[in-house]
């Protein structure tokens, strides 16, 4: 099984597609709950083409889910979006903190990499001995995508966009990520259990508190630090599995 098919095998899947909202920036799909994702879309709009678009509402929540397997990224974006709302949050799994609060804790004087450039990427710099930024989208000092391969596995804490799963780069990065402390990052993270197995440490996602102040951004085209209506959360892998797995923290 590959990490969709694991993170799909832990939900309930009885349940049906209520809404769908595909933004500029974000997509939004209601099931049981809410659930976001960044909209990755296609450079060219004739590739980015959504299958059974207009008639999304009323398909088997499973059924909407299985888009996070396409190739094409939009369609991606709403199949983790929808797999994010078929996830019950359990409180008592989650504590209210945000991925630069967890990174900010490990990452001192450690060297740290993060994939994708974040707001807070300058705070982060401050506290760690070497630090890199890897994005497709360079500016600043950011490193190319293709230097991953040699940069990730001298680092000790990763950062990693959740978006990872919507391009299907997740499962090569953690491969270069063997022995790390690795944080997923964002709201298109899903709180599941199932990605810890693959060596992630921290899931510091998103939790939809007040759907319409959420739907009230997203369609007025806000990127995340202007989304109202959501809780940062974040789940940490048991210390014990850490231990046996022998990350460098």
């Amino acid at each position: 099984m590959d990490v969709i098919d694991d993170i799909i095998a832990g939900l309930d899947g009885d349940c049906v597609v209520k809404e769908v909202y595909s933004c500029a920036h974000w997509t939004a799909v209601k099931t049981r709950n809410w659930g976001l994702a960044s909209s990755i879309l296609e450079s060219h709009p004739y590739h980015g083409i959504v299958r059974n678009a207009g008639i999304l509402r009323g398909l088997a929540a499973l059924e909407l889910a299985e888009y996070a397997r396409s190739d094409n990224t939009h369609e991606a974006s709403i199949g983790i979006a929808t797999i994010n709302s078929m996830i019950d949050i359990d409180d008592d799994d989650c504590v209210v903190e945000n991925a630069l609060d967890v990174l900010l804790e490990k990452g001192r004087g450690k060297r740290v990499a993060v994939i994708g450039h974040f707001p807070w990427v300058p705070k982060l710099k401050e506290v760690a001995r070497e630090f890199w930024v890897i994005e497709q989208r360079q500016r600043d000092d950011d490193l190319s995508a293709d230097t991953a391969e040699k940069v990730l596995p001298k680092v000790d804490i990763v950062g990693i966009t959740g978006t990872s799963l919507i391009n299907h780069t997740f499962v090569r990065l953690m491969e270069l990520c063997q022995g790390s402390f690795v944080v997923m990052i964002g709201p298109s993270s899903p709180m599941s259990p199932a990605l810890f197995k693959y060596g992630v440490n921290v899931i510091s996602g998103a939790r939809v508190v007040q759907p319409e102040r959420m739907l009230a951004c997203i369609t007025e085209g806000a990127i995340f630090r202007q989304v109202e209506g959501v809780k940062l959360v974040s789940m940490r892998k048991r210390a014990e599995e850490n231990k046996n797995r022998g990350e460098r923290t």
